[in-house]
């Protein structure tokens, strides 16, 4: 059983629904029991970065994604949640973030590019993981963010797209793994990306 976690930000029903396309039992819940139960935790995202902590805040989650984490629980961040896994955001202030993977988030800032970046782009493997299995340089995923990761340590992207820079599109270190696009909105893609994330766990 996969534990999305409910924290009032994400489009939490189209991850569950993909899920079950790839032959994964979802659960959506904040129940602390049901995440330690979990065989895997799915941190889903939209809005707002400070936002999202306070709600991890507000609803007593964050410990229990520690403890999750430090016992070897993969644990996959989605756009948003993805971006929650580094050190701080530099979305609308300076914000701290769960420090799972070294690193910021920052601002798009090349003259000329369309922020958000909406829409859809080619992925680059950077470097090998199961996770990226039967996927290559044709195959394009959907993106919707204006911020982007940079990480301390390039060797913590397994793949990247091209926007002005090499923006981190699925992202591992350890047990901790994080897509910034939408996997649930990838088509076959997001389909077989899935599928690989199952594979993972099982």
């Amino acid at each position: 059983m996969i534990a999305i976690v409910d924290y009032d930000v994400g489009n939490l029903k189209n991850v569950y629904t993909a899920l079950g396309d790839v032959g994964l039992s979802g659960t959506i819940t904040r129940d602390k029991k049901i995440l330690d139960a979990a065989d895997a935790i799915i941190l889903p995202g939209v809005g707002a970065f400070s936002d999202a902590m306070d709600n991890l805040r507000k609803f007593d989650l964050i410990d229990t994604l520690n403890d999750n984490v430090q016992k070897g629980k993969i644990l996959m961040g989605i756009c948003l949640g993805m971006q929650l896994l580094f050190d701080k955001s530099y979305e609308d202030g300076e914000f701290s973030g769960l420090s799972y993977i070294p690193g910021e988030i920052i601002k798009f800032d090349a003259p000329g590019i369309k922020i958000p970046h909406m829409g859809w782009n080619n992925l680059v493997i950077n470097r090998d993981s199961p996770l990226v299995k039967n996927i290559g340089t044709e195959d394009y995923v959907y993106f919707v963010h204006s911020y982007y990761a940079k990480p301390n340590n390039f060797d913590d992207v397994v793949a990247y797209a091209e926007y002005s820079v090499k923006v981190p599109a699925i992202v591992q270190k350890d047990n901790v793994i994080g897509m910034q696009f939408h996997p649930e909105k990838s088509s076959n893609v997001g389909f077989q990306l899935l599928t690989n994330f199952k594979e993972m766990i099982s």
